[in-house]
Parts: structure tokens; C-alpha cells; sequence
């Protein structure tokens, strides 16, 4: 018996690890007849360390999650799919995407690449992927390889991280 995925989570952040896992996401999800939840997490401790903090930094951050969220929601119904939806959450991305987001979705598969933005934040105290991989109570799927199965880092040709309109 296969497994029948039903409600899938991709996590965005703007990295072209998430875009390849996001284009993955789009053929599990069309395979599986599943619903994609797409997630963005601001990680909200960046602005701690900001010393006047700015209400209009945060805006143009969310805007921006927005414009990008949007294109991928596009591209998603494009490619054929009806169930797709986003959230931009804030907070810890570790956590939300590993525990938070999945119990509220009911979600029985995340997806998520295998490296992201923040190498610094991964060589001090781990990676957002490593974490969900430890601590998800679904299966999770670590995306290392382009839609041909070719090893990320030797694409020859990187998606575009951010959607167009």
C-alpha cells in the first residue's frame, strides 16, 4: 500500500532550496490529489536586535512576503492545483513550522529544503530544516535534488526565488 498524502506544508524563504521544494510540493500535491499549504515565516527575532524598531520595516517585510506568497499561490494554480493556500506567520520559524502550522492543518507531510537563507543562524545554533526533521510528528521530506534529480548545487539553471506576477 502507498502512501496517500492529504494535506501537504511547504515551507518559503525565499531560498532556492524552498523554491525547488516548493516545485516538488506542486507535483506531490497533484499526485496525491492533496491540499498545499504554503508557510513564510518572519522571524521576528531579527527585529529585536534593532534599537528603533521601525513599524514601517515590519510593513515593508510583510509586503514583501506578500507579493512573494501571492506569485507562488499563482504558479501553484497554474500548474493545476484548486487546493493551495498560504500563511506569513511570525514568530520562530523552528517551531512553527514543525509543530504549530502541522497541528492546526492537519498536516501529514512537510516539505522543506535542505538548506535556507540564514547560514549564520545554522552554524550557531542549527538549521530550521534539521529541526523539523527532529521534532515534526508527521514525515517530513527534505529536498536536496531539482525536478530532474540532479544535486541542487550543480543545476546549471536556478529557478527564479521569487515568483513572477
Amino acid at each position: 500500500m502507498l502512501q496517500q498524502y492529504k494535506h501537504i506544508l511547504v515551507a518559503i524563504d525565499g531560498s532556492y532550496e524552498s523554491e525547488l521544494a516548493f516545485q516538488k510540493a506542486v507535483a506531490v500535491a497533484k499526485r496525491n490529489q492533496a491540499e498545499l499549504f504554503l508557510i513564510h515565516t518572519v522571524d521576528t527575532r531579527a527585529f529585536n536586535n534593532v534599537s528603533s524598531f521601525d513599524s514601517a520595516m515590519v510593513q515593508q517585510v510583510a509586503d514583501t512576503a506578500k507579493e512573494t506568497m501571492d506569485g507562488y499561490l499563482d504558479q501553484a494554480h497554474k500548474a493545476g492545483l484548486d487546493k493551495v493556500s498560504y500563511s506569513i506567520e511570525y514568530g520562530a520559524p523552528k517551531t512553527i513550522i514543525a509543530r504549530d502550522i502541522p497541528k492546526q492543518k492537519n498536516i501529514d507531510l512537510i516539505m522543506i529544503g535542505a538548506t535556507g537563507l540564514n547560514a549564520v543562524e545554522r552554524l550557531l545554533i542549527g538549521s530550521v530544516t534539521e529541526y523539523v526533521t527532529r521534532n515534526a510528528k508527521c514525515d517530513v521530506l527534505v529536498v536536496r535534488t531539482d525536478l530532474n534529480n540532479q544535486p541542487a548545487l550543480s543545476s546549471t539553471k536556478k529557478p527564479n526565488p521569487k515568483p513572477a506576477k
